[in-house]
């Protein structure tokens, strides 16, 4: 009896999905509640697993729009398992042991080896390999058109004949070939919410710089002891989550958003952290950052990194932030305005980091330098409170101990 595997329901406003891939192919069996495949919807990726044990059969190709309710595949659950094949340690029962023993000519074997392409990762043609080898041909000076990236012969003359110059992947010098290319569910909310902040929002953005020289400090001190201590690497962006947790408390209109004509006003920091990904950018949330150790926000941002890298994000993940960061500062950008991440008033961009002079105490010293950039919606944010926030933010990294008691000590014990 076949089985039908329909399109689940993952959210009340989402109608269709993308097949983003089959993990089982048609005429495999896969046992009750194994994954066969990935889908994505407008909001993030989601497997769908077997309802029963049984030979598959796809009705969907990769790539294609699916909508809720629709069959991608059936299973024959009246199939017969296929017996596992005997393991190589296991011998034919009429070889003596040491026939048994005894490993099988191998032909590649016998055949001249290739001359060694330099470098583990680099995949060539046994022709391709000894030409390289014969020419001394750095194999990143060539760009590979094969299957799977691997270089072809023609890849390698190319380059000798090109030395210096190189093409798209995949394309001839001087090509004029275009690829169209169909745009993703999951790119096209990307794209349809960035539109609607630029357009719905009174969007602004202030800029501030940040001596970076303290948290740089601490964390070359107690790095090793904090990865000893809680399994998990002090980074940045603890810090950085930290402190704007702070600052969204003394300046609550930043942690707020509109709700048609009320605004709403949130007594917790769910900080959303804006991750890259090769299928475009998410922004999965943090809860409760207020509450939370340095420790607990590290590994809290490592979870959804990991997640996010192996597409496993779910729809709670990445809904109800209150507030964003953004840290362009690891693809070297060095200042932005980065774009208010709907329906939360405002997000904090982070840069790269750079030596500069600075003066500091009459004196022109050189320290890492990093901008940061705070984008917000004037409707519900006003300058002196955008301004503010930042400063306090630059504050609090700057002096990493107001983390922890949020009040410098001396002005405490003067009840300044």
């Amino acid at each position: 009896m076949a089985i039908d595997i329909k399109v689940p329901t993952v959210g009340e406003s989402i109608s269709e999905v993308t097949l983003l891939k089959w993990v089982k192919n048609t005429g495999e069996y896969v046992e009750r509640d194994e994954v066969i495949a990935e889908l994505e919807s407008e909001k993030a990726t989601f497997e769908v697993n077997a309802e029963k044990a049984g030979v598959l059969t796809t009705n969907a190709a990769e790539g294609d729009t699916l909508n809720i309710g629709d069959i991608i595949a059936s299973i024959d659950d009246s199939a017969v398992k296929p017996e596992t094949a005997p393991g190589p340690e296991q011998a034919p029962a009429d070889k003596t042991p040491q026939e048994a023993k005894k490993p099988a000519p191998d032909p590649e074997k016998e055949k001249p080896a290739a001359a060694p392409v330099s470098g583990p990762a680099v995949k060539a043609t046994p022709v391709a390999s000894a030409i390289i080898a014969d020419k001394g041909v750095n194999p990143k000076d060539v760009t590979p058109s094969g299957f799977s990236g691997k270089i072809v012969k023609e890849d390698v003359l190319a380059a000798l004949a090109n030395p210096g110059r190189k093409a798209f992947a995949g394309a001839e010098l001087y090509s004029r070939n275009e690829r169209p290319q169909k745009m993703t569910s999951l790119r096209k909310t990307i794209s349809r919410r960035l539109v609607e902040a630029k357009n719905t929002t009174a969007m602004l953005t202030t800029f501030n710089e940040v001596n970076m020289k303290p948290i740089m400090d601490i964390r070359a001190k107690y790095k090793d002891k904090f990865k000893e201590a809680h399994g998990v690497g002090l980074g940045f962006m603890s810090f950085f989550a930290k402190a704007c947790a702070i600052a969204l408390a003394e300046w609550p209109s930043v942690n707020a958003y509109i709700d048609g004509d009320q605004i709403l006003f949130h007594d917790y920091a769910d900080i959303s952290i804006a991750v890259s990904t090769p299928r475009g950018l998410t922004v999965p949330v943090i809860r409760n950052v207020e509450s939370l150790s340095m420790a607990g926000v590290e590994k809290a941002v490592l979870d959804l990194a990991k997640k996010a890298r192996d597409s496993k994000l779910t729809a709670e993940d990445l809904t109800g932030g209150t507030f964003t960061i953004t840290n362009g500062g690891v693809f070297g950008s060095l200042i932005s305005t980065p774009i208010i991440n709907l329906p939360q008033s405002a997000i904090l961009g982070m840069h790269n980091i750079v030596e500069r002079p600075i003066a500091e105490n009459g004196q022109v010293v050189i320290r890492p330098m990093m901008y940061i950039a705070l984008s917000y919606d004037h409707r519900i944010v006003d300058g002196r409170e955008s301004v503010s926030f930042l400063v306090r933010v630059k504050e609090l990294l700057e002096n990493p101990t107001l983390l922890l008691i949020q009040q410098d000590p001396i002005k405490t014990l003067l009840e300044l």
